[in-house]
């Protein structure tokens, strides 16, 4: 995506380590069952820039072209992932791109070319940590090796905003591991808040396909009235949240 790249007067710091995340209606493991750490469950040492973004109107699919083109001014113009909205919140589009284990904020800003400044009707932007992109990109289904296969993959991406003395409570249940009977996600990643907007954690969960996606809806509803279930725990933890479906345009 565009250039995000800077030099000057904002060094983003404070890289805190964090456990994980995942889908809020998967079940719990069942007692002998093997949990996956997610990704970023150890140290989260890189920085990433999150861009949601609305299309203005009619202006969608420019929109979408312009944002999955790599930028090549920038340094790792290919480290980036485009989620396109299905279902859910008001914006229409994603961007996640890496940064390194450190950004910083040019004084002369980011240029946007002319031909593109009508394209968007509004956007947010937020520096959060996460896990390496190694771990990312397996995570999300974009590595070398898996890119070309999940294509169909669906991800539910959500941001959330604790309740005034339940951050840590928050932040302990989106950190849970993920697996056992009735999870069927394939990758799970977590990230904080550095500088930006409103809310503090941002999870997005993978799924192979739309069908595994329906299959871990079907098998969390029995769960659900449970008082210790991840709907619950939810409801006592955090202030807002937003769930949103998307498809992946990039890469």
């Amino acid at each position: 995506m565009k250039s995000i790249s800077t030099i000057v007067a904002i060094t983003l710091f404070g890289l805190l380590p964090v456990a994980f995340v995942h889908g809020q209606g998967s079940p719990k493991p069942a007692a002998g069952e093997k949990s996956a750490a997610p990704a970023g469950a150890g140290k989260r040492t890189d920085v990433y820039h999150v861009h949601f973004t609305k299309a203005a109107l009619g202006k969608a699919v420019q929109l979408g072209d312009w944002l999955k083109t790599p930028d090549r001014s920038n340094p790792m113009p290919d480290h980036f992932i485009v989620l396109r909205h299905r279902d859910g919140d008001a914006w229409d589009y994603v961007v996640i791109t890496h940064l390194g284990p450190k950004g910083s904020v040019e004084a002369a800003g980011t240029a946007v070319p002319p031909d593109k400044r009508d394209l968007s009707e509004w956007h947010t932007d937020t520096f959060v940590n996460g896990p390496s992109w190694e771990e990312f990109t397996r995570a999300m289904g974009i590595d070398a090796d898996s890119k070309s296969k999940t294509t169909g993959s669906a991800y539910s991406v959500s941001y959330y905003r604790p309740a005034p003395g339940h951050r840590e409570q928050l932040e302990k249940m989106l950190s849970q591991p993920v697996g056992g009977r009735g999870d069927t996600t394939a990758g799970n990643v977590l990230m904080q808040h550095l500088e930006g907007a409103a809310w503090t954690f941002l999870t997005i969960a993978r799924y192979n396909s739309w069908e595994d996606f329906a299959t871990g809806e079907k098998n969390s509803i029995a769960t659900t009235t449970n008082k210790d279930s991840p709907w619950y725990q939810l409801r006592e933890h955090a202030a807002f949240h937003t769930d949103t479906l998307t498809d992946r345009i990039a890469p």
